[in-house]
């Protein structure tokens, strides 16, 4: 059985890095992905990916890139639940193995 996925796409905002509370490093980070076709209307419609990373690539992540920089990212489909006031909540994200830097802005 097989769980990969490959995208390239931009950031939508800086990523940030958090600690949780046994100490291991994490930021989540959203992807926009265009599609490689065009819809009716003549435009390319993009995706938004909810994206986690960990430990050492969520790290180089969140002090090397910024919005708009575009990235590549290997990992695999994560899918989980949760309950909130609304009822059951169900989610999908990639978990990040890999990230490379494509692009990046200069820092000033």
């Amino acid at each position: 059985m097989l769980n990969q996925t490959v995208l390239v796409g931009r950031l939508t905002r800086d990523p940030e890095l958090y600690e949780t509370e046994n100490g291991n490093k994490m930021t989540r980070l959203t992807l926009a992905v265009p599609r490689s076709y065009k819809n009716v209307d003549g435009q390319y419609d993009t995706d938004f990916i909810n994206c986690k990373l960990w430990k050492g690539v969520a790290e180089s992540t969140a002090e090397y890139c910024k919005k708009g920089d575009l990235v590549g990212l290997k990992g695999r489909l994560q899918s989980g639940s949760y309950e909130n006031e609304q009822g059951m909540q169900y989610f999908t994200e990639v978990v990040a193995e890999k990230v490379t830097f494509l692009s990046s802005k200069s820092k000033n």
